[in-house]
């Protein structure tokens, strides 16, 4: 598999070949929805390019919904059902559904702008409030149960890594 411009009048720049070729293995199935992409440093090796051009080229990736990046963790090809290809263009779109919390803000918003004598029930601010609580009540154990998600894989760490020292020794 050769790594330079299918052609010689092709100038556009490395990582843009770089990024084509993820693509292909990414719509060909050969990186699946939910799996992590290669680190940069085996890409560098990949296409015998600097890691920063191989950062663009996933920049690309991740403009057009592709993968997503978690920091400290890596790339991850985005699911199917969250990123389809247009069939005419060959773009992406995502179908993004905002928080309940943002939803309930951008109607408050609307209501405070609305059109003057607008008349707002006690009941539907009541209503409201009671969505916002749930939604904010649901965020705050979300972050919760991520939390110690995030406790347990330091666990494992921390054990992994002693374990691995004791190992190592004679």
């Amino acid at each position: 598999m050769s790594h330079a411009p299918e052609s010689r009048h092709d100038r556009r720049p490395p990582y843009q070949h770089a990024a084509d070729e993820l693509r292909r293995d990414i719509l060909q199935g050969r990186i699946k929805p939910g799996e992590q992409m290669p680190p940069v440093r085996l890409l560098t090796e990949r296409f015998h390019l600097a890691s920063m051009t191989i950062r663009n080229a996933l920049d690309v990736l991740r403009d057009e919904g592709l993968i997503y990046t978690i920091h400290g963790r890596g790339s991850y090809v985005t699911d199917r059902t969250e990123a389809e290809p247009a069939e005419q263009t060959g773009e992406f779109t995502i179908d993004y559904t905002p928080p309940v919390w943002w939803q309930l803000q951008q109607e408050a918003a609307e209501r405070e702008a609305g059109a003057e004598g607008t008349i707002v029930h006690a009941d539907t601010e009541a209503a409201v409030s009671a969505d916002l609580i749930k939604a904010l009540t649901a965020l705050r154990d979300e972050v919760r149960h991520l939390s110690a998600q995030h406790q347990e894989l330091r666990r494992e760490m921390e054990a992994l890594k002693a374990e691995r020292g004791q190992g190592s020794q004679p």
